[in-house]
C-alpha cells in the first residue's frame, strides 16, 4: 500500500511549492491563534490558490467557534477539516466537510472507543499527548499503544522526522503520516531538503 504524506503547518508560498514538488499528498493549514504556525484567512486563501491538482488542503482547528470555522470556509475552500481539540462528533460533522479527528495518545487513551465515537471521521490522526498543548510538539508516543484491530484509516503523527519515518511506517503500517516540526528550520518555516527526505523515505517504506 502506498503511504500518503501530509505536511502540516504550512505558512509560506515557497513551502507549498517545495512540499508539492517533493510529492506531498496533502498540506495542512493551522487556524489556531495560540499556534506559532497559525495563518490568517487571507494568507491561507493565497496559499491554496498555489496548490497544484490532486494535492488536498486540510484546515486544522482547536475548539473553534462554529461561526469562525464557517467564516474560514467561506473564504478558504478547504478540502478537509482536522479537529485537534475536545470537539464532539456533532461539532465535527456540522460543517458538511470530510473531517479527521486528532487524538492525543498516552497509556490512558482508549483508541477503540475514539474510533467508535468518531465513526463518521475519514480517519483518526494519532499524536503525542503533551499537557496543555494541542499538537505540533515534536514529541512522539509509544506506537505499541495502537491496537492492531483499530478500525479505519490511521494517520500517524507526533515526533516524526526523516530519520524515523521509515521505521514508523514499517511498524505501524498507517494509511498516512503527518509531519510539521520534524521538517522545519524553525516553527512554521519548512526545510526543503528535510521535506524531500521525509517524503521519499515515507513512500519508499
Amino acid at each position: 500500500m502506498a503511504i500518503r504524506v501530509k505536511i502540516c503547518g504550512i505558512t509560506r508560498l515557497q513551502d507549498v511549492h517545495a512540499a508539492c514538488a517533493a510529492g506531498a499528498d496533502a498540506l495542512g493549514f493551522v487556524f489556531y491563534e495560540k499556534s506559532p504556525r497559525n495563518v490568517s484567512v487571507e494568507t491561507a486563501a493565497a496559499l491554496l490558490r498555489a496548490l497544484p491538482p490532486f494535492v488536498q488542503s486540510v484546515g486544522l482547528f482547536v475548539n473553534a467557534e462554529p461561526a469562525f470555522i464557517a467564516a474560514v470556509l467561506k473564504a478558504v475552500p478547504l478540502d478537509m477539516l482536522q479537529f485537534h481539540g475536545d470537539e464532539t462528533p456533532a461539532d465535527c460533522e456540522r460543517h458538511g466537510r470530510p473531517y479527521i479527528k486528532a487524538v492525543r495518545v498516552n497509556q490512558d487513551t482508549d483508541l477503540l472507543k475514539c474510533a467508535a465515537d468518531f465513526g463518521s471521521a475519514r480517519g483518526l490522526l494519532l499524536d503525542a499527548w503533551v499537557a496543555g498543548v494541542a499538537g505540533g510538539t515534536g514529541e512522539r508516543f509509544d506506537w505499541n499503544l495502537i491496537p492492531a484491530e483499530l478500525p479505519g484509516p490511521v494517520i500517524l503523527s507526533g515526533g516524526l522526522t526523516p530519520d524515523n519515518v521509515a521505521a514508523a511506517v514499517q511498524q505501524v503500517r498507517p494509511w498516512a503520516v503527518d509531519v510539521s516540526s520534524g521538517v522545519e528550520i524553525s516553527k512554521g518555516i519548512k526545510d526543503a531538503q528535510k521535506l524531500a527526505q521525509f517524503i521519499a523515505k515515507a513512500k519508499a517504506s
